[in-house]
């Protein structure tokens, strides 16, 4: 006969086992798998575990430790393991937390792309991590982009005792670029110092040196006058300030969030050019429905030149449009031209609004569908010079009657982590004489967009 007895209450019902409050202590905490990293900065990074008070706050410490850990770059590998303490100076509720890690080789190497600025670069590198035991990393790398952009970079990073996590990084480059929309190409040689610390959790700073070597020469002979005036080499040193605040969830197409990046560099120190240039991008992102974001962008930037016996290249002026940039345009498309070559200009703003949907009737949903998204845009933008001076008003005012506009609407693709891909049509509605719009089609694989 089939059992009729009532059910348990336990067969109905899931049981909760709440952590919280279930007063224990961390006796030891024990590392295992160290072979080349020095006992002091293990000891820097865990001892924090050894404040909690509860079960719940020991797991959520040990995972906070765990991202600490990794942070060092000096491990592949990273599991935890508690267990009740025993053995000497053991409590009656004491804990031991041991740490499984495996560190990375001594020399690691591989050859990967890397997608940006609407380019794909092959990148060949090799790295020494951990090279004294406290996170020390040397790492060189040779790319070479699709559009015959070229790098290669020697760093040494070194990682700082604080609890502003700073990181020291010396970096020797020398990079190769071609602009036709400008009629130029560039070889840089330089040097970079940075220092980078945490004012708070969510904000990273970056001070910066830069002393840096540059050659401008005309891409052909057909290159516009205001182009060919500014060629040859000149002699940058600058100090730059990076502010970071990221509340984003991801990256790459984020679903939540903001962010806000300022960029100020002030050149002159030294050289023979001068300026000091702002740069501003805001970001925020709100989900409206299930898998439906509006995305706003502001960018905007600033450039006065400090002497008038240093120079400003024409490398070092803010430029507009593109498929990353002020779509519906030409790359460089916005703003002075001669010739058919974009000029750049002192100062630039730049807005978007963005809405992200799914597919229209989901195919693929939970499985590779999930990558894409419908994209509809609205993005509106200037580009000019603006003095400082008696001029301020007459420039401001022809640069705020100036302003272009373009909508349009297309698809977009994640890939992973790594970078978006977006094929979108495009619609000019506001141009001047001297823009090249660019109605149509347009593609864009990269990861800063506007």
């Amino acid at each position: 006969m089939p059992d009729k007895r009532e059910p348990y209450p336990h067969d109905t019902e899931q049981q909760q086992i709440h952590l919280d409050g279930v007063k224990v202590r961390v006796d030891k905490i024990n590392v295992d798998g160290l072979s080349r990293t020095k006992d002091d900065i293990i000891i820097a990074t865990v001892k924090d575990l050894f404040q909690a008070k509860d079960f719940q706050e020991v797991i959520l410490c040990a995972q906070k430790v765990r991202g600490k850990l990794e942070g060092l770059g000096c491990f592949r590998n990273i599991g935890i393991f508690i267990d009740t303490s025993s053995g000497p100076g053991a409590t009656p509720e004491g804990l031991e937390v041991t740490f499984h890690v495996r560190e990375l080789k001594r020399i690691v190497g591989g050859v990967n792309t890397l997608v940006g600025n609407n380019e794909g670069s092959l990148a060949v590198g090799m790295r020494m991590p951990n090279l004294f035991g406290r996170g020390e990393k040397l790492h060189t790398e040779y790319s070479y982009g699709a559009k015959k952009t070229s790098a290669f970079t020697v760093s040494y990073t070194k990682p700082l005792r604080g609890s502003l996590s700073p990181i020291i990084t010396g970096t020797v480059f020398q990079a190769g670029s071609e602009w036709p929309w400008s009629g130029y190409k560039q070889i840089e040689r330089g040097l970079l110092i940075d220092f980078g610390f945490n004012s708070a959790p969510w904000i990273r700073h970056n001070l910066q040196w830069e002393g840096a070597w540059r050659d401008v020469s005309c891409l052909t002979r057909s290159a516009a006058f205001q182009v060919r005036e500014q060629t040859g080499p000149s002699l940058k040193s600058s100090v730059r300030h990076i502010l970071l605040l990221d509340r984003r969830d991801t990256a790459i197409l984020p679903s939540s969030g903001s962010l806000v990046k300022l960029t100020q560099e002030l050149a002159g120190l030294g050289g023979d050019v001068g300026f000091f240039k702002n740069d501003l991008c805001l970001q925020g992102n709100w989900t409206l429905l299930p898998d439906m974001v509006l995305q706003a962008t502001l960018q905007a930037g600033f450039l006065t030149r400090i002497s008038n016996n240093l120079n400003v290249s024409i490398c070092d002026q803010f430029f507009l449009g593109g498929p990353m940039s002020l779509r519906g345009f030409n790359t460089r498309g916005v703003g002075p031209h001669k010739d058919g070559n974009a000029l750049g200009a002192s100062a630039y703003w730049a807005g978007g609004l963005h809405l992200f949907t799914p597919l229209p009737f989901n195919p693929g949903k939970g499985g590779f569908g999930d990558l894409f998204r419908t994209h509809i845009f609205i993005n509106a933008g200037n580009l000019g010079n603006v003095y400082l001076g008696q001029e301020i008003p007459t420039s401001l005012k022809a640069y705020t009657k100036t302003t272009r506009l373009s909508y349009g609407m297309g698809v977009t693709l994640r890939l992973g982590q790594m970078a978006r891909v977006e094929l979108n049509y495009c619609i000019p509605v506001l141009f001047q004489r001297e823009d090249q719009p660019n109605p149509g089609v347009q593609y864009g694989i990269g990861i800063h967009f506007l």
